[in-house]
């Protein structure tokens, strides 16, 4: 019997809009990243065209049980140029739009480690988000925060598995200039109370013991210990409920005693790195009302003013749209009536042509046998001035 398989669920899709040539490659290793960042439920392989528009991805949004758009851009200006970030809910928004100020890819932020961390399977799961002072009671602080929240599927505490913590997304708020910082870890859990050599026994193969004389060096070398050996607080160790990945994180053989189940938490980070700045936030996909703008304050007579606008454009949208589909109704309408009084022409056309063969056909027939009459009355002249009996009384008289 065949395996039944999962339908692996997209939330979300990274993609670049336009932008120059002169910064494409930096921008789309940028989305790559950013796609793995947020996988695995996201699309990875998708490529975009020049010529995709944003209601291409709306439109294959349901389908695929899309809820997120992650869009970056670039623009030229005298300044040089700038990166935008639109990040907006499927399909009718809200969409929030940033300015990335700086950015640093995953290659060089591993680059710049001295021992980088190879994830592993670490991307299988999704990452626990972080966010770190978001505490304002302003609109569009509690907008951002449920934004980010909702950009990855919530976690259940009493049913999650503790192996499922694989990696972390911080997002902080820098209060007093309105940045964003991103930046994403990789959780690991190693043990403490032991010096650093003994953890290398434990943890992993046997080691090089060329440089010492005698195992009991290798273990006791501890007293020359580095910052690095120190043994972390207790703010930074935790308990493991449940066995977690890597060796001797096990949660029933190191619950032997309360000292080997205590566990250090260490985060390496992986990368990429985002500093962002809001610059507005509006109702819909990309468009519509703009809710907040970080730099344009306007008074309540111009935002009434401006929504009287938006709401009147809308309606004469909606007019010319009722227009069209009416005028498109009555060229169907009149293509349907010509089409069958043309069909109806032809039928009397045909009927026509009938009849006409049939009195051509009597008319015919009438001339053949008149004809015939002709020919009979010719014949029976012809006859009669050849008459043998004639000929035979002049042949008498001749010999007379």
């Amino acid at each position: 019997m065949a395996k039944s398989r999962k339908k692996k669920r997209t939330h979300s899709f990274v993609i670049r809009a336009g932008g120059s040539q002169k910064h494409a490659a930096s921008l789309a290793q940028l989305v790559k990243d950013m796609r793995r960042v947020m996988e695995p439920n996201t699309a990875s392989n998708i490529k975009e065209r020049k010529g995709n528009k944003l209601k291409d991805f709306v439109h294959v949004a349901g389908l695929l049980g899309v809820s997120h758009l992650v869009m970056f851009s670039t623009t030229e200006s005298a300044a040089g140029a700038k990166i935008g970030l639109r990040i907006g809910r499927m399909p009718r928004g809200p969409t929030l739009f940033f300015n990335v100020k700086q950015y640093v890819l995953t290659k060089d932020v591993l680059a710049s480690q001295l021992r980088p961390k190879s994830p592993g399977s670490d991307f299988k799961c999704s990452p626990l988000v972080v966010l770190n002072n978001f505490n304002d009671p302003a609109k569009h602080v509690k907008l951002m925060a449920t934004m980010f929240q909702n950009m990855f599927p919530p976690i259940n505490v009493q049913t999650m598995k503790l192996t499922d913590a694989r990696r972390i997304l911080l997002f902080n708020l820098d209060s007093e200039s309105g940045e964003i910082q991103v930046r994403h870890y990789s959780i690991g859990v190693k043990a403490i109370g032991i010096s650093k050599s003994v953890k290398s026994l434990i943890q992993t193969n046997i080691p090089d013991l060329n440089k010492f004389q005698d195992v009991s060096d290798y273990v006791l070398k501890s007293a020359f210990a580095s910052e690095s050996d120190v043994e972390d607080g207790p703010e930074s160790t935790v308990t493991l409920s449940q066995k977690y990945v890597g060796r001797g994180n096990n949660a029933k053989t190191a619950s032997a005693s309360a000292a080997n189940s205590q566990r250090a938490v260490k985060l390496v980070e992986l990368g990429p790195r985002l500093q962002l700045r809001l610059v507005k936030i509006t109702e819909g996909l990309c468009g519509g009302e703009v809710l907040h703008h970080e730099f344009v304050k306007k008074t309540t007579e111009e935002v009434a003013e401006l929504k009287q606008k938006v709401e009147l454009k809308a309606k004469e949208k909606a007019e010319r749209r009722a227009q069209q589909e009416k005028n498109v109704d009555k060229k169907k309408g009149k293509l349907d009536a010509s089409s069958s009084s043309s069909s109806a022409a032809a039928k009397r056309k045909r009927v026509d042509g009938d009849d006409d063969g049939d009195d051509d056909d009597d008319s015919d027939g009438g001339g053949e046998e008149a004809d015939d009459e002709d020919d009979d009355g010719e014949q029976e002249y012809e006859f009669d001035e050849d008459d043998p009996h004639e000929e035979e009384e002049e042949e008498e008289e001749e010999d007379a």
